[in-house]
């Protein structure tokens, strides 16, 4: 990764990037983020989901019957953002997209790890048994992932961060 670049078309290239260890501190604590994937007849599709962000990398799961799983068989690039999403105004907070390309996660190990990842992070809201490479409920909240969820990662290619003082700064993997 290379260091934020302040936009000076966006923002005030004389102010200071966040430093990546703020913004990596907000993609981890953020407790909702969006996803924006493509449909097959190029028009964009967004939801919000439940994900960690570990390591530098964003992880989330999807039902095979989820319009966000048909988008990634044909397209997996995806744009994850997070922060107040201009609940906050334009003063304060900070808004983050993350660029990137979704793979899907298939180490039991990791699965497990990133299972017990949720259940703290969500405080028991979101509880997975991982079978066959992927994550089942243990308790059928009725959402579409009865028959498991496949589990994606999106390590970033580029983020862009958009608030505070500094507008618009980019940073690139």
């Amino acid at each position: 990764m290379t260091s934020g670049t302040v936009s000076p078309l966006y923002g005030d290239s004389s102010a200071d990037a966040p430093a990546w260890a703020e913004i990596d501190r907000r993609l981890a604590e953020a407790q909702l983020y969006w996803i924006v994937t493509v449909r097959r007849d190029g028009r964009p599709h967004a939801v919000p989901l439940c994900g960690v962000w570990r390591e530098g990398t964003f992880f989330f799961c999807t039902g095979d019957a989820e319009q966000k799983m048909r988008n990634l068989e044909h397209d997996p690039h995806v744009v994850v953002t997070a922060g107040p999403l201009g609940a906050a105004g334009w003063g304060s907070g900070k808004d983050i997209a993350v660029e990137g390309v979704a793979t899907r996660v298939a180490d039991e190990a990791l699965l497990r790890s990133l299972a017990d990842e949720w259940s703290r992070k969500y405080d028991g809201d979101w509880e997975w048994e991982v079978r066959d490479g992927r994550f089942f409920e243990l308790s059928d909240q009725g959402d579409g992932t009865r028959d498991g969820a496949v589990v994606f990662r999106v390590p970033p290619d580029k983020v862009l961060v958009f608030g505070d003082e500094h507008g618009q700064t980019t940073y690139r993997f």
